[in-house]
Formats: C-alpha cells, sequence, structure tokens
C-alpha cells in the first residue's frame, strides 16, 4: 500500500524538468563521420563533414562510417562514426578559460571492413593524456566524461591508434562549466591517517565513474542543467533493508554558498536513503552502506556526496557520520550548520579517498554520537566518483624508465655498501637486546598474534593482551551464529552487528562483527576493547570471550547479557516489564561497582567515555553488567590531572566540561553516570526532542525540579508510590552532584557507590535510625569517616580479587557492616 502511494511522487519527480537551463559560453558539440547535424535530449550535434563541422577536424586518413542496419528508434548519433587510421586531432576554439567537461561517446557497430570492438587507441587532451590503450567491450554505448581545466585558447583532442590499431569516435561534446563547479578549498582527504585538507582539486584531470541518484529514479539528460546521467542506487546497496527511501515534493531551497542546480539538479536532492528504523530486524544504530566498483590501480579519486535533509520537521535534529572506504571521513555532520540553518537546502562536499586491491570504494552514512534516540538517523541524496587519472604521456613514461635505470645503475653500488654497513653496526648493537612486545595499539591492520596455537582450537594461555584474550577460529563463529543469520540479530552500532551465538560448549555469546570485511571502519575501537577487556575482570563488567581475526574480519565475542541494554527496560516501545524503585537501585549500584574498579583497579585507571543506558547490560538475574569499551582510555599519570584527546561520547551525556576544554578525566564518567541516573528515575531518554524544549534535556530539566523541591512530580509513573521520600531524597542529590558543571566539584565513582548503597538501605530500612538521618550531623560524621575506609577497603579488594576473576565481595561486605544492625 505505501509503495503505491509513493508512485504518484516518483512519476512527478521524474518528469519535472529543470526550471533554468545553463547556457555555456564554449559548446561544441559534434556528430562524429556524419553530413548531417543529429538531436538528442534537445541539443543539436553538428556533422563534422559537413562546410561548418569540417572547420574542427584534422585529419588526412580518417574515414566516415554508416551504420547501415541501426536498430529502430536508436538515436541518430549513433549511427555514423569517425574511423582513425592515424593520428587524427579535432581542434576548438575557446573564448573562456576554466574548467571544461569534455565527453566523448562510443558505440561500436560494424560497418563495411571495421569491426569496431577491434579498435585500439588512445586520446589526448592538450597533450594530457586521459583515455590510454582504450578497446570497447560491450555493444552498448558508452560515453566517458572527464572534467579539467583549460588554460589556453585551444583545445585539441589528438585520437592515436595503437600498434596496428585504429580509432574511433561517434560524437564528442566540449563545454565549459560554471565557475565554482570545481573549487580550490574545502576538499577532504580521508585515509589512515585521519582527515587533511586537500589542495588544488581544480588542476586535476577527473573522470567520471560513478553518478547517482541515491533513494530516486533514472535522471537523464534532459532533466539536467550540465546534461548529465544519474542512475539510481539500488544495485550499490551493500544491505538494501537497512534503508529506506525518502522523497520530498517540495523543491530544493538553493542558498547562496551552497550547491546549485549546475552542481546537480533539483531532482537529486528530492530524494534520498535514510536509515530504516522500521526494520524490527536492526537496532536503533547501524550504517547505510554503498560499494562501488572502481579499477583496482591505487588512483585517487574525488568522492562528491550531495546532502538535503528533506527528512527532519526542524533544525538542528539531524547529526551523522559519513565514512569512505571504512574511514571515518566526516564526523557530526550537521546539515543545519553547513546551510546558514535553512531546511531542505542542498549541499555538497568534496573528498578524496585512494582505491585500493579490492576494486571498491565504499561509502557510508550512520547515526552520530550526537544523534538522540529519538532522532536516529542519516541520509545521503546523491554521490559522484571521479578518478583522477594519471596525466603523463606514454612518452613521458618511456623517457622516466631510462632516467631511473641511469640512476640506479650510479646508484645501486652505494646503496649496497650502505646496506651491508648498516646491517653489520645493527647486528652488534641488538645481539644482547631483545624484542619488545607489542601491544594492540602498536598494531596495524595485521593478525593480532595474541596466543598463537592452531586454527582449529580455541587458546586461553595468558599473554600480552592479559588473561582473557582467545583467538576463535572464523568457522567456528560462523557455525556459533549459523552462518551470520539475520534473525539472530539482537543489536547493532557503530562499530557493526551483534549476533546471538552458541559456542560448541554450549556457551551463549553475543558476536560483535565489525562493518564490512577489509574495512578498516572501527578498527581503533577493535583494539581498544581486546586491550582494555583483556586486562580486567569483574562481575559488572561485560566480559570478552574472545576475538577473530581472519580473513580481515573484526570480531569481538563477549558473554551473552540475557536481558540486554537498562535502556530497553526504562521506556520506548520494547520497554519490558517496568523495574521497581530497589531493582533500579541495584542495577546502578552495580554499574557504579563496576565503573569503580576500572577508575581504580589500576595504576592510571580506565576512563570509560561512552557511559549511557544502552551500554548497561542486564543478566537473567538484572545484574547490571557495563559494557562497549571501543572508546575507553587509560586515566591520567600520576602526576597529571587529565588526558588531552579528542571529544568522544554521546550527545546528551557528554560532560561539559570535558566537550569545551578537551580534558579527559574519569569525573567525565561520573557526569554521565549521573545522566543514566535521572534516566533510571524518570524512565524517559536523555535527550527528547519531542518535548517542549525546558524539557529536551534530561539533566537541566530533573535538576530544576529536584531544586525546587519536587523531585517526585517527576519520577517514572510506575514507581509512583514505590520509592520512600528519604532514599529519592539521597538518589537526587547524588545524580545532581554528579551533574555538577566543573569535575572537580563532581563526586568520585566510590563516593557514588556509597551514596547509592545508603539511599537502597533507607528504601529498605522500616525503621530510621538517627545515624541515618539525612540532615544529622552523625550521618555527615558516618560520610566522612567511612568513605576513605570504603575506598581504600575495596581498592584492597580489588587487588586482591583480581585473579580470581573479580570477585566483587569487597563492597557489598563493607556496606552491610556500615549500614546493617547485623554488620555492628
Amino acid at each position: 500500500m505505501e509503495t503505491q502511494k509513493l508512485i504518484p511522487l516518483i512519476i512527478f519527480l521524474f518528469f519535472l524538468p529543470c526550471s533554468v537551463s545553463f547556457v555555456p559560453i564554449d559548446n561544441y558539440l559534434i556528430n562524429c563521420g556524419s553530413h548531417s547535424n543529429a538531436s538528442l535530449f534537445n541539443r543539436v550535434f553538428m556533422g563534422d563533414s559537413t562546410n561548418q563541422g569540417s572547420i574542427f577536424l584534422s585529419s588526412d586518413d580518417s574515414i566516415s562510417l554508416i551504420n547501415k542496419n541501426p536498430s529502430p528508434n536508436f538515436p541518430t548519433l549513433y549511427h555514423t562514426a569517425r574511423v582513425f587510421t592515424s593520428n587524427g586531432r579535432y581542434r576548438f576554439h575557446m573564448k573562456e578559460n576554466g574548467t571544461h567537461l569534455v565527453r566523448f561517446h562510443f558505440f561500436p557497430f560494424k560497418a563495411q571492413s571495421f569491426d569496431m570492438k577491434s579498435a585500439k587507441f588512445s586520446v589526448l587532451v592538450n597533450g594530457i593524456l586521459i583515455i590510454k590503450e582504450f578497446r570497447p567491450i560491450s555493444d552498448h554505448v558508452l560515453i566517458k566524461e572527464f572534467i579539467l581545466k583549460i588554460e589556453s585558447n585551444m583545445v585539441e583532442i589528438l585520437f592515436r591508434p595503437v600498434n596496428s590499431g585504429f580509432g574511433f569516435v561517434n560524437a564528442v561534446e566540449v563545454f565549459n562549466a560554471p565557475v565554482d563547479f570545481v573549487i580550490d578549498y574545502g576538499t577532504r582527504l580521508v585515509g589512515p591517517s585521519g582527515v587533511e585538507e586537500y589542495k588544488h582539486i581544480s588542476s586535476k584531470v577527473l573522470e567520471t565513474i560513478h553518478r547517482i541518484n541515491v533513494g530516486g529514479m533514472k535522471i537523464t539528460p534532459f532533466n539536467d542543467t550540465l546534461w548529465r546521467t544519474w542512475i539510481p542506487d539500488e544495485d550499490y546497496l551493500v544491505f538494501k533493508d537497512a534503508a529506506k527511501h525518502a522523497i520530498s515534493t517540495h523543491t530544493p531551497n538553493f542558498q547562496k554558498g551552497g550547491a546549485t542546480p549546475e552542481i546537480a539538479p533539483e531532482n537529486v536532492y528530492m530524494t534520498a536513503q535514510q536509515m530504516n528504523r522500521d526494520n524490527s530486524s536492526l537496532a536503533s544504530r547501524f550504517n547505510i552502506t554503498w560499494n562501488f566498483p572502481v579499477a583496482r590501480d591505487g588512483f585517487p579519486h574525488l568522492i562528491r556526496l550531495h546532502f538535503c535533509d528533506i527528512v527532519s520537521p526542524a533544525l538542528n535534529l539531524l547529526y551523522f557520520d559519513v565514512y569512505i572506504n571504512g574511514y571515518i571521513a566526516y564526523k557530526d555532520l550537521d546539515l543545519s550548520a553547513l546551510t546558514i540553518h535553512t531546511l531542505a537546502s542542498p549541499i555538497y562536499v568534496d573528498f578524496v579517498a585512494n582505491s585500493d586491491d579490492s576494486g571498491v570504494i565504499q561509502l557510508s552514512v550512520g547515526p552520530s554520537d550526537l544523534s538522540s534516540s529519538i532522532r536516529i538517523n542519516a541520509i545521503l541524496n546523491g554521490a559522484e566518483i571521479m578518478k583522477m587519472i594519471n596525466n603523463v604521456d606514454d612518452s613521458t613514461v618511456h623517457r622516466r624508465k631510462h632516467l631511473e635505470v641511469l640512476f640506479g645503475s650510479i646508484v645501486g653500488g652505494i646503496v649496497v655498501l650502505f646496506f651491508v654497513a648498516t646491517v653489520f653496526l645493527l647486528a652488534i648493537k641488538c645481539r644482547k637486546k631483545k624484542p619488545k612486545e607489542r601491544t594492540v595499539e602498536s598494531v596495524g591492520w595485521t593478525p593480532l598474534n595474541v596466543f598463537g596455537g592452531s586454527s582449529l582450537s580455541r587458546t586461553s594461555e595468558p599473554g600480552s593482551y592479559g588473561y582473557l584474550g582467545m583467538k576463535i577460529p572464523f568457522a567456528e563463529i560462523q557455525s556459533a551464529t549459523n552462518n551470520f543469520d539475520r534473525n539472530l540479530i539482537i543489536g547493532s552500532g557503530g562499530f557493526g552487528m551483534v549476533y546471538k551465538g552458541v559456542l560448541r560448549d554450549n556457551v551463549k555469546v553475543a558476536v560483535k562483527r565489525g562493518g564490512t570485511p577489509g574495512s578498516r571502519q572501527g578498527l581503533p575501537e577493535f583494539h581498544t576493547e581486546i586491550t582494555v577487556l583483556s586486562k580486567i575482570r569483574h562481575r559488572h563488567l561485560v566480559s570478552l570471550v574472545g576475538f577473530c581475526e581472519e580473513n580481515s574480519e573484526m570480531i569481538l565475542v563477549y558473554e551473552y547479557v540475557e536481558k540486554g541494554p537498562l535502556k530497553k527496560h526504562l521506556y520506548g516501545s520494547s520497554r519490558q516489564l517496568p523495574l521497581s524503585w530497589k531493582q533500579r537501585l541495584e542495577i546502578c549500584i552495580g554499574a557504579a561497582r563496576g565503573l569503580h574498579y576500572l577508575h581504580t583497579g589500576f595504576a592510571q585507571g580506565i576512563i570509560h567515555r561512552d557511559i549511557k543506558s544502552t551500554n548497561i547490560l542486564l543478566d537473567e538475574d538484572y545484574v547490571a553488567k557495563v559494557a562497549d569499551f571501543g572508546l575507553s582510555r587509560s586515566g591520567p599519570c600520576i602526576n597529571e590531572t587529565h588526558v588531552s584527546t579528542g571529544v568522544k561520547g554521546s550527545f546528551g551525556y557528554l560532560d561539559p566540561e570535558y566537550y569545551r576544554r578537551q580534558q579527559l578525566t574519569d569525573k567525565s564518567d561520573v557526569y554521565s553516570f549521573g545522566v543514566v541516573l535521572f534516566e533510571v528515575l524518570c524512565g524517559r531518554p536523555a535527550v527528547d526532542p519531542q518535548l517542549t524544549r525546558e524539557q529536551v534535556n534530561l539533566a537541566e530539566w530533573a535538576i530544576e525540579w529536584l531544586q525546587k523541591g519536587m523531585l517526585e512530580h517527576i519520577v517514572d509513573p510506575h514507581l509512583v508510590g514505590d520509592i520512600k521520600p528519604r532514599s529519592l531524597k539521597k538518589f537526587g542529590e547524588m545524580a545532581e552532584k554528579c551533574l555538577a558543571e566543573y569535575g572537580v566539584d563532581r563526586p568520585s565513582m566510590g563516593d557514588v557507590l556509597w551514596n547509592l548503597e545508603y539511599a537502597l538501605q533507607l528504601q529498605e530500612s522500616e525503621q530510621q535510625r538517627g545515624v541515618h538521618d539525612d540532615y544529622g550531623s552523625a550521618s555527615e560524621e558516618v560520610n566522612e569517616t567511612t568513605r576513605t575506609i570504603h575506598e581504600s577497603s575495596t581498592s584492597r579488594r580489588i587487588e586482591k580479587n583480581y585473579d580470581n576473576e573479580g570477585s566483587d565481595i569487597s563492597t557489598s561486605q563493607v556496606f552491610s557492616q556500615l549500614m546493617n544492625k547485623e554488620g555492628r
């Protein structure tokens, strides 16, 4: 039914003409080998054998060919061709310098003694080799388009037969592009070293490989101001069910400084693919991915991505990330900020990335860490991929090779002697030095080789990564997940899909498979998870069962946590049976214990950096386990106060001081945990854009009610009458302290844990004793006295029980002795 409703809109968009046609100053359209003109898409191509057209042709040995048996209704432009048995040229006088488009039309029909499929030739434009040893391989029309900068008053196109072959062409186009079609600033170079600025892109020769109308139908040159063809994206989607069409019937708001109808036609910006959040087999966070085939030659490509926010009801609701070849290309892309705060205003962003041996340019869009839980989405409207071709002529290559041989002959002997001497000196120097073990952070995308062992069995000996590292064969993971059966998907995120699985020993596991095999996306997170989780073992931290890095896969295998994320038990359409207040307190206490262990169980401590309700999992007994350590960092050294690092985290949970100063401390986790505490209390998301302005941010809204002394008015309706006032007051005060603007004013996780235990005791106690009075000096004295006892005791027991699976007896014993009559 929904598809039927979309059909009229699609038909409307397909026949929607461009509003104003671009009129180029230079505009040469040649019908090659013909004595007459031909029309194609309302454009007239002049025959190169006519009196007017012959002035452009300079070739003594060229031949005009006519297709005697053209297909019915086949464009007349392809009924003729110009064949070159030796070098042949077209010359065009240019009225304007700058960026020009040059197109060649090839249709290899048979005529007379020529079978144009056997042609072999190269093409040069003003001495630049743009087509090298071309041979037609299909019976269809092939259009090759090049974008290059013309800086002379003449364009010479040379067709050069290779060996005993010949060249041919059916039609030639040469016309100038708009002034701002290719600009020299704003291009982003994407690769393993991050994102850098790429300069002087307009001086490069670009060959169009793909031009895609994402989410829409084919656009013909009739509906494009530069007479281009845009094809649908369906055939390039890696996982079609992850994408959903978006269509607008409103003309885009073209703005100065953004895209123009010459950059891409209106129809491109009126359709898009967005995240298919209606697909119940997918979790809230996943990427849409496209694979575009390219040559396996390692050449750089210009990737132009087109965006227009046609999916948001208002500004500043859409944040998403862009990935190219698995590398982050644009983090936290905010279309509202790039379009002068105008909704549905087209923009484009240029990237440069290299192709590799995979023969694929991979594009992905997915939710940003700044995305709210309600407005998680990502879109793409259009994509163009253009190869930055090698513009060196064959003759230049030969000369360079001769020079290289000569240079090599002269230098070769010196290099050999230097190498022998260096090896000798290094052998002496390193004879007694033992090789250092490499940590996960130091390795690239190579097998991690943590423990060794055969590929047929898992190994569990302690190694450089700690106690829990295990390499699991890919075949076993395939078997455990029924070859990654979609019905076993239990979640997804920026790293990839998560599957439920059962290993050979009947152990239930959660299998997190990173992105697309061979992709580098998520590689740092993959290494970080192994580094962190192989060092820790605690009842309230999710355990790493093993990992797999065979076949360029990045797979992490965790213990299976039966009841899933805490978030699902608090709110949303997938909400489970409501938790009682006691259960919620116990869950918060468990998570706090896990975080306290992270912060204090090691010399530098570990900062999680992404504490939120989706990263706190519940087992079958509702025991909390902190998960997802992909963003974790080691804490500051003893003589340091913070770690300087780029901001990572999730929107709504992010420590404002960390965001402003980019200085990370364990108090950043405390802030995020404070937001979780209010989520637990109020049963609503950290950010909800659908609410009124003052209610959007949970932390600000909750503190406002707390400071009014009316916190009980905003608790989860399921908890009304279930919370004792003193327990609520202690819990609220603790959450407020966690959310202090400056980290120095926030409590440690040890303090948070102490107060949460206290709130639970207040909830359970039927008879409040004076020593527990929230306002009494005795209570404050107990707080100050016992906090030190608790922290030191907990730290000692953490170290003591490290090898005993982090048994978490210490905290519970200390608090039971402090707060229970029987314990005294």
